[in-house]
């Protein structure tokens, strides 16, 4: 059966937008997702906004290589944040054809909260993206009840970090009580049963803050490819099918131990090997 699934950024942060397209093309995947909003303090920024050379680029890039873009990424509500910063990020989407907006809840006040999510979704219904909180085990909505129970009434959806929902304690459970059509994209990847006790990297790509537990250590840079880990990757699959996958397996030793390409490949054939396998053939 042939599958198709797409190329998390954070697989490969260190090329450019332009680059990760004719990367991710390369490798066969049908899909990405673009960084166009830092997700930590100390990172740099490409230069992807409406109407900015990179971004025409990236757009042309997608035209040539039939690849398209799934999602841009990562708007933090942290409660200070408003429309004057979520705004270019909606225009970056729109001009690259993103319809989902990826969405980190930092803000400790849900009733804030709620209200910061649904003026963020009623003005991105205005570029046909759609506002998709990501659980994150370490943020302030770290779980998928807390993600749905915010996305209710006010359109968003949820994007769903597979080792944030592990790390979290999610339950398959967890996932079939969803509402139908609220999970937009799920983010795939593997580990072990436990969070490994990681070093602290001297350096992550696009200056990531390197500060943090080893949860944090273990989602931005060492995570494991499909099907080489622990985690009940065939269970959440049949739980949500039909749910585009975008691959996010971040590991800076492999990378540079092997080079892009030939990581990005192999992270193909591993979700191919899972997504074809007898236990999840057919969810997609």
């Amino acid at each position: 059966m042939d599958v198709t699934f797409g190329l998390a950024h954070l697989s490969a942060l260190h090329l450019d937008p332009p680059s990760l397209v004719t990367a991710a093309a390369e490798a066969d995947f049908a899909s990405v997702g673009v960084r166009v909003f830092p997700a930590t303090p100390t990172e740099a920024r490409y230069p992807i906004a409406a109407g900015m050379p990179m971004t025409a680029e990236t757009v042309r890039r997608c035209r040539s290589t039939g690849v398209s873009v799934l999602d841009v990424e990562a708007f933090t509500l942290d409660g200070v944040r408003g429309r004057a910063d979520w705004m270019p990020a909606l225009e970056a989407g729109a001009e690259l054809g993103a319809r989902v907006l990826n969405v980190i809840g930092g803000d400790p006040d849900p009733s804030q909260l709620r209200d910061s999510l649904a003026e963020l979704t009623a003005d991105a219904s205005g570029f046909g993206i759609r506002p998709c909180l990501e659980p994150i085990s370490y943020q302030c909505v770290d779980t998928v009840a807390k993600a749905a129970r915010l996305a209710e009434g006010t359109g968003a959806g949820i994007m769903l970090d597979v080792l944030h929902f592990v790390r979290a304690g999610g339950t398959v459970a967890d996932l079939e009580a969803l509402p139908t059509g609220v999970v937009e994209v799920i983010q795939l990847c593997d580990g072990p049963a436990t969070v490994p006790d990681l070093p602290t990297p001297t350096e992550l790509p696009l200056g990531q803050s390197v500060d943090g537990s080893s949860r944090q250590i273990e989602s931005r840079a060492q995570r494991l490819a499909p099907g080489s880990g622990a985690f009940p990757l065939a269970e959440i699959l049949r739980a949500l099918p039909d749910v585009p996958v975008s691959v996010e397996v971040p590991s800076v030793d492999r990378t540079a131990r092997e080079g892009t390409a030939a990581y990005l490949k192999a992270l193909h054939r591993a979700t191919t090997t899972l997504l074809t396998s007898p236990d999840t053939a057919g969810v997609r």
